[in-house]
């Protein structure tokens, strides 16, 4: 090694603790980028190997009764490569360690040969016989709910019938790798399931002899998904089809997408900070490192060094900095993305899962990191190289004081010297004192961006649960009804309040764009079920057309008063143009109201209901859920606080894990440039600390002096901190936005507390570890310097 690259050394042990805080915030960086771009990419290569594999559909429809030889026909559609019947519907289940009810998506197995589509992966066990009607394949993550193992049983109501099912085997699904019931805001394996049956049985079940109720596709490479769904949508028509759909409405893979989405936006907003905050800190160090080598640079280009090698001798040493610190975040952040991968891989039911960590983005990390560092170097560099040695060996010159504004103010006020002097300090360096506030507000700012999720998630708890969506239950009707079953279910023990409402899928457009969605009619006067405005009062229905959601206005281009024209799904298929009557507030997907008579206008089919919302007596609950086990009419029961509660349950543990990792790079964010600037501004005023020691002040007065600079930085900072990190919160929004669900914004004022409380935290445990360097100051040594 040269001389110079063991001053590199030498600088590096001296500088450690500074160089180590702005390691850790470039390794903050590099951790947040690798994470959130490893388990995009792991979760992405997991789901594309297992839909290859699994042979996973493109195109799915659903069907009243169709018969067996029209899949002839849709195999030769253009562009089909295969193509897979069957039959499924939800049933009510009756198990044995709940006493509110079940239900599961029943789903057909071919008698002969084997699936050609939408494989499932055997988990334990076998595959059900044809000629026995009991047994049943359940999902795995259902049976581990309920402790089934083979051989287990339970009850299900399949077409009005109850029959007893016995396991066989547990079974996943590229079509279920998440699994959402009706009306519920997340999965609940507890009371939602797959259960996979013989073709046979399901058929005698439900009618359907040389039928099928679904049809799943896959197409050929190049093929128009647009042009074979529009066919397809012909050949089901006549049968009760109830329109075809992309994988982009597939439920299961449009939650998975919108994961990925929100992983992909967390790596471009985050790490720019944290290599911002290491630019800077880079600059900081590294001027004042050379104002205090001033000599060296002098002797060293006395004795031949050119201006070229003492200034990459500097480059090397930020250069060392970055490698450490990209390391550091490099194995942090591949620890922190296979646990992240690992949870997602049990919230999402996957039968493996791929750790993908792309050598290509721990180059790019490191070349970033490196290029930060760089930047941050530049313009002291730049000073090193245009430095004279004579100049450089020269002490540099005295700074210029004169009369501010400050000193006017120190003498209206008399304010104590010590005062006034960290107030000198920091004004004397505009640039620094900037950079420092910057640095200390951007802190503040990542966790202003991330904390304000609790109050929005409550705020939408809010809105739903208790101001819209304010019923005990939902129970849904296999197939429509008519409008007795609403007298029927209010007459079950323990009901105190039944309303009724009427779903009809649609295609709804603007122009070109289309939606598939529900639109939901309501009686008049609705209590339990209500439709709130965008300032979140309760409204009536019009008689006449309908209300959409902010959601879908925005989407479809269109405001009250406008004209969208919807495609009815089923009944009478017909085409229509209908008002916009009003646009309201929805946070759970695309949703459109009206009229329940309007609805029923709308399919001509005479007064029909869906479903009956209800309100209970809980003391008389057991009652009711034992008499719902019966009703042959219903298929699946939604609980509002089951609902609610596993909401919570599955939103803390994905939150509070975030939310931990952003607080932890917050807190090495502030002490990173804090201590920093507490370490240059001590070895700036060393001297003078040093003097007023020997004057007589105590130790307590010399801490005071210093501490009350990073106290007015930290403080001063907080409202910058915060509007940038108002600002991150919008970003966040924006990039999770999703026509499945909608956050809102909402920053309460304890979001600034709190996050300002953790910075605050942060710059305290930084300014202690100073305070200690102050206590132990050498006062010869310090004395000893050259005038």
């Amino acid at each position: 090694m040269n001389a110079l690259d063991r001053k590199v050394l030498r600088d590096l042990r001296r500088l450690w603790a500074q160089a180590l805080a702005i390691a850790l915030v470039m390794a903050a960086g590099v951790a947040t980028l690798i994470l959130a771009v490893g388990a995009h990419d792991s979760l992405y290569e997991t789901r594309e190997a297992y839909y290859e594999r699994n042979r996973f559909a493109d195109v799915f429809a659903g069907v009243t009764r169709a018969p067996e030889a029209l899949a002839d026909e849709i195999a030769r559609i253009d562009g089909v490569g295969a193509v897979e019947t069957r039959i499924s519907n939800i049933a009510l289940l009756d198990l044995p360690d709940m006493r509110e009810p079940a239900s599961a998506i029943l789903v057909s197995l071919p008698d002969i040969g084997e699936q050609r589509l939408d494989l499932i992966t055997l988990r334990s066990g076998r595959l059900p016989l044809p000629a026995d009607e009991r047994e049943v394949v359940v999902s795995e993550p259902f049976a581990n709910a309920h402790g089934f193992s083979i051989g287990s049983t339970f009850s299900a109501i399949l077409n009005g019938r109850k029959r007893e099912l016995r396991v066989v085997g547990t079974a996943l699904s590229p079509e279920f790798i998440y699994t959402l019931g009706p009306w519920d805001l997340m999965p609940d394996d507890r009371r939602f399931g797959v259960v996979w049956m013989s073709r046979e049985t399901l058929a005698s079940a439900y009618d359907l002899a040389g039928a099928f109720s679904n049809v799943h596709l896959r197409l050929l490479r190049g093929a128009s998904e647009a042009a074979v769904i529009q066919e397809l949508d012909r050949l089901l028509a006549p049968y009760g089809g109830a329109g075809a759909h992309g994988r982009e409405d597939q439920l299961s893979h449009a939650f998975l997408d919108s994961e990925l989405t929100q992983l992909e936006a967390m790596s471009r907003i985050l790490p720019p900070i944290f290599l911002l905050v290491a630019a800077f800190l880079v600059n900081m160090t590294l001027a004042r490192l050379i104002t205090l080598e001033r000599e060296q640079i002098g002797l060293l280009k006395a004795l031949g060094y050119s201006d070229i090698a003492v200034g990459l001798h500097y480059l090397k040493f930020v250069s060392v900095i970055a490698l450490i610190g990209a390391a550091i975040g490099a194995l942090a952040g591949t620890w922190l993305g296979t646990s992240l991968t690992r949870l997602y891989g049990d919230f999402f039911h996957f039968p493996f899962l791929i750790f993908r960590m792309d050598p290509g983005v721990y180059l790019v990390s490191i070349g970033v990191t490196l290029a930060a560092a760089i930047v941050g170097a530049v313009k002291a560099v730049a000073d090193v190289v245009r430095l004279a040695p004579a100049v450089a060996m020269t002490p540099p010159a005295p700074a210029r004081y004169r009369r501010t504004l400050l000193d006017r103010i120190h003498d209206a006020l008399r304010m104590p010297q010590s005062g006034v002097m960290p107030l000198r300090h920091l004004v004397r360096f505009p640039v620094r004192t900037g950079g420092g506030l910057l640095g200390v507000s951007l802190a503040t700012a990542i966790l202003v961006g991330s904390l304000w999720s609790y109050g929005s998630i409550e705020h939408m708890i809010d809105v739903t649960f208790h101001q819209a969506e304010r019923q005990d239950a939902t129970i849904n009707f296999a197939g429509e009804r008519h409008p007795s079953a609403v007298q029927a279910v209010a007459r079950l023990p323990g009901v105190m309040n039944a309303e009724p409402y009427r779903a009809i899928g649609v295609k709804m457009r603007r122009g070109h764009v289309e939606r598939r969605v529900a639109i939901t009619g309501k009686p008049p006067g609705a209590d339990l079920s209500r439709v709130l405005d965008e300032d979140y009062r309760p409204v009536t229905l019009p008689e006449s057309g309908i209300a959409i959601s902010d959601a879908l206005a925005q989407i479809l281009n269109v405001r009250a008063g406008d004209l969208v024209e919807i495609e009815l799904l089923e009944g009478t298929r017909r085409t229509l143009d209908v008002p916009v009557a009003m646009v309201i507030q929805g946070y759970l997907g695309l949703m459109a109201y009206a009229d329940l008579d309007y609805v029923d206008a709308l399919a001509r089919e005479g007064q029909r209901v869906t479903g009956v919302h209800v309100a209970f007596d809980p003391d008389q609950a057991d009652a009711l859920f034992s008499a719902l086990k019966d009703i042959p009419a219903a298929r699946f029961i939604a609980l509002q606080g089951v609902s609610l509660q596993k909401f919570r349950e599955t939103l803390a543990e994905n939150i509070l894990m975030m939310v931990s990792i952003y607080v932890v790079l917050a807190a090495i964010i502030a002490f990173g440039v804090v201590y920093n600037f507490a370490r240059i501004s001590l070895s700036e005023q060393g001297r003078e600390l040093a003097s007023l020691r020997v004057l007589g002040f105590t130790r307590g007065e010399i801490s005071w002096i210093l501490l009350s600079e990073l106290a007015l930085i930290t403080i001063l900072a907080q409202p910058l901190g915060w509007l940038i990190g108002y600002g991150f919160a919008v970003a966040m929004v924006s990039a999770f936005d999703s026509e499945l669900f909608r956050v809102p914004l909402v920053v309460g004022p304890e979001v600034y507390a709190y996050a300002s409380l953790v910075v605050i935290a942060a710059s305290l445990v930084s300014a202690l570890v100073v305070r200690r360097r102050i206590d132990r100051l050498d006062l010869i040594e310090v004395l000893k310097t050259r005038e």
